[in-house]
């Protein structure tokens, strides 16, 4: 077996900046399962989340740092609770922060999640969250229940999915312990005493480790119950305890990319940029059955599939469509109704109603195809007020009005060039395009590419910045 680098703390500092992708499936409603993963024994979960932060630099402990919205901690958590054979999670946390992590699990409506007093090293407080499992189960009087395997995971962590915690709980449950690993990205030295080069170690037969980990509740119990004070204060390596104290040697995993650990101050950079990027892969169109509006969505889907974007079009969302009010994060709604904004607010109180924008924002475009020269100043002024309302409610609504005449053609160009031109009925038309565009202008929209920086008097929504699955730079051509 090869030997392995447990200084799982200390993250290599020149990894991907993207190593994989966050999943946006809502607690509890996950749609993909991994194949035969019936889990028919207690899981229960323990988070660390009682570090300072120092490597970050920062004055707020980087487990508490916010993007989006939400701290930190709170994508780990529900990295977690979207897991149905996941029954509890006991995060740990040093006392000061007891109340903090109280007011983030009632703030965003966390489930299955307990709040209990660390300690001063990391070891110790694992142990408090292994023993606080325990005592819960002498409370129910539940032997049997003492056979539950506990997953140990660092709660700056939040990328971990479903199918990688299904094989760490089924491997713990059969061999004790598991836990996840990774190949070594650079080689391994030890210096002497002075700071010259001792040796260096054969980096294929070294592997990282990472977490998550998995236990039989006794083994780990046990473990802590036997380790030195030494092992407390210094040892960081939960597998290793399993081992040394208990017998119980560990089934190592290797585990994707994504079990990367949020350490210095430009992985939470990059962490916020991998969810926005997640939450922007997939939208919903609704055209309300209309011909012309199929048609834009047909364009549109066509356009964004070579950015590897997913569009879902649909007449409405009534029935069985209205799943997707639980399963998207972004809506576009086609509209050649004069009454579009009655349709708008229609929207709006189902998505409300879904009780979904606590753990990200909602994005909504109304998209109204019409044949004068503007929307009616008394539509425009209603709009104006929709959107001011909603994004009180972490709903982000924007407007693009279209104009169209007749033999109008409507073109999505995904161009990466500022200028394009392109052949239309046999014509040369100039598309237009502009470094700094309202995303409501008459014309069309057409964002430079890759910019997200749209001009702030935008006339339907007044909001600065349209969606990022917006930004894909479609040109709108009308002739």
């Amino acid at each position: 077996m090869n030997n392995t680098n447990t200084q799982s703390d200390d993250c290599d500092p020149d990894r991907p900046a993207h190593p994989g992708v966050f999943s946006t499936r809502e607690a509890g409603k996950s749609e993909h399962k991994p194949a035969e993963s019936s889990v028919d024994f207690p899981v229960s979960v323990v988070l660390p989340a009682g570090g300072s932060g120092e490597r970050t630099g920062l004055l707020t402990p980087k487990q508490f740092c916010s993007f989006l919205g939400r701290p930190l901690i709170s994508y780990t958590i529900q990295a977690f609770e979207r897991v149905s054979w996941i029954q509890t999670i006991v995060v740990v946390v040093a006392k000061e922060n007891t109340d903090l992590m109280t007011d983030i699990i009632q703030r965003f409506q966390h489930r299955k999640v307990r709040v209990v007093p660390g300690g001063s090293t990391r070891h110790r407080s694992i142990r408090n969250g292994v023993v606080a499992l325990g005592s819960g189960q002498e409370e129910e009087g539940s032997t049997a229940e003492r056979r539950k395997v506990v997953i140990i995971h660092d709660a700056v962590r939040p990328f971990v999915d479903e199918d990688f915690l299904y094989k760490i709980a089924i491997a713990a449950k059969e061999q004790g312990a598991a836990g996840a690993i990774r190949p070594l990205v650079s080689t391994v030295i030890a210096t002497t005493s002075e700071g010259y080069l001792d040796h260096s170690l054969e980096r294929s037969r070294y592997r990282a480790s990472e977490m998550p980990q998995g236990f039989v509740y006794d083994v780990i119990h046990q473990a802590y119950q036997r380790c030195t004070e030494s092992d407390f204060e210094f040892g960081t390596e939960c597998l290793h305890l399993a081992l040394q104290y208990c017998g119980t040697n560990a089934k190592l995993i290797e585990g994707p990319p994504t079990l990367w650990k949020v350490t210095y101050k430009r992985d939470l950079a990059a962490a916020e940029s991998i969810i926005k990027e997640a939450l922007s892969r997939t939208a919903c169109v609704i055209t309300g059955g209309s011909t012309q509006a199929v048609t834009l969505a047909d364009a549109l889907q066509k356009a964004v599939g070579a950015q590897e974007m997913e569009l879902d079009i649909i007449p409405d969302l009534v029935g069985d469509n209205a799943r997707y009010l639980l399963k998207e994060w972004n809506f576009i709604q086609v509209s050649i109704n004069p009454s579009c904004v009655s349709e708008m607010e229609a929207m709006l109180t189902a998505l409300e109603a879904a009780n979904r924008t606590l753990l990200h924002p909602l994005v909504v475009v109304l998209v109204y195809l019409s044949t004068s020269d503007e929307l009616s100043i008394s539509g425009r002024i209603a709009i104006m007020d929709l959107a001011s309302a909603a994004k009180l409610r972490n709903i982000l609504l924007y407007g693009i009005q279209l104009q169209q005449s007749k033999g109008m053609t409507v073109v999505f160009s995904c161009t990466t060039e500022k200028r394009t031109y392109q052949a239309l009925k046999g014509r040369q038309v100039k598309p237009y395009t502009t470094q700094r565009s309202s995303c409501c202008d008459t014309r069309g929209v057409a964002p430079s590419p890759g910019s997200r920086e749209i001009a702030d008097d935008c006339r339907l929504c007044g909001f600065s910045t349209l969606p990022a699955f917006l930004t894909l730079n479609p040109t709108v051509v009308l002739c």
